[in-house]
């Protein structure tokens, strides 16, 4: 139990390192750089959030009662675990391979940032942990709760005995098993308010559909290298918008295929970054005999503290990437700040943490 305490104290009731006078945005000329917090409250969520969850159609404390209230709730109702309840995952998922599965229109939720509440913790420590949590219709919407995965770690050394120089390749590297938090192939899928941490592939991870939502999280510790993504799309299209991301590989990624596309706006990449901080793929990485790197991307009004190159576009998106209001607050310079091998328009951004601007 001592372990365990000690692993939660460091992953996941972690206090976003955004101090309440911290400036996190910067107007030059009555125009707003970087990312600042809308009328819901402030960007990861938690203290001052607006609209929290702190009641639900189903109350549960365990988890049989959140087995069974999930095989019960219909559209529009609500499973509801309560403040600080703690509902360890690892041996079910270990021998039996359990998915939480949520129904078409239901909402699970806990209270984060309801008074003192850090909200309801779902853990694993399973290292395959294959998805925690899975929407099983449209409509989903995960809000309020602490979603704990097994591996926070980085594993460089994993990585290099299996790519590096004489490496053992990929069929030895993928003998680690790996995790995801939540999963979709369906639309709408939202999730807010949530701290997400510990997954080795992905915290969130949109395989398909479109008009997802994921906002005011803190999503961190995904991180392990060659993987280890905040919030990873294969063919998803989504609106990723006021979260706090650190110590992540990267922190929005996309596999580039034709569909995937995301609009990053109002997101604070806090300071430690694996690697680049914002991705996309292309076909060079899939093998695929193309240059696409997705559909379309917008990416405006983040702010990014991390040493590590805020933004990579690993080829040509079929319509457009547009990368604009943000700060760098790191860099000095467009060249420095986004890669692009083209379709890729880098305009009015501001740079350094003394702002200027470089059009």
């Amino acid at each position: 139990m001592k372990q365990l305490v000690i692993f939660l104290a460091l992953f996941c009731f972690a206090t976003p390192c955004v101090a309440a006078n911290e400036q996190t945005w910067v107007e030059i000329d009555n125009i707003v750089y970087g990312a600042k917090p809308d009328d819901r409250g402030p960007i990861g969520g938690a203290k001052g959030y607006s609209n929290i969850i702190a009641r639900g159609d189903f109350m549960v404390k365990d988890l049989d009662a959140l087995l069974y209230a999930l095989s019960k709730a219909k559209a529009g109702q609500i499973v509801f675990i309560p403040a600080e309840t703690e509902i360890d995952l690892t041996a079910r998922i270990y021998i039996d391979q359990l998915v939480l599965e949520i129904p078409e229109g239901v909402t699970i939720a806990g209270d984060r940032g309801h008074g003192k509440s850090q909200g309801a913790l779902l853990t694993s420590d399973a290292l395959k942990t294959p998805v925690m949590i899975r929407a099983a219709g449209p409509d989903v919407r995960v809000t309020g709760l602490c979603i704990q995965g097994p591996n926070p770690k980085r594993y460089l050394d994993h990585h290099r005995r299996s790519f590096g120089q004489g490496g053992a390749g990929s069929k030895y590297y993928y003998k680690l098993p790996t995790s995801n938090g939540i999963s979709t192939r369906h639309a709408r899928l939202e999730v807010d308010n949530c701290e997400i941490s510990g997954f080795s592939h992905a915290g969130v991870y949109l395989i398909t559909a479109q008009e997802h939502h994921i906002h005011h999280n803190h999503i961190h510790h995904c991180q392990y290298q060659g993987l280890g993504y905040g919030v990873c799309h294969n063919t998803a299209a989504s609106m990723i918008e006021y979260n706090l991301f650190n110590w992540n590989r990267h922190s929005i990624a996309g596999t580039g295929r034709p569909g995937n596309s995301y609009v990053a706006r109002h997101n604070i990449e806090l300071g430690a970054s694996l690697s680049h901080c914002f991705d996309m793929h292309g076909g060079r990485d899939r093998k695929d005999g193309t240059n696409i790197a997705g559909t379309s991307i917008n990416i405006y009004n983040n702010t990014f503290r991390a040493q590590q190159t805020p933004v990579v576009i690993r080829g040509e998106p079929e319509e457009k990437c547009e990368v604009h209001h943000n700060w760098f607050t790191r860099h000095s310079k467009a060249g420095q700040a986004v890669r692009s091998s083209g379709k890729t328009e880098v305009f009015n951004n501001a740079y350094t943490d003394k702002p200027k601007l470089a059009k």
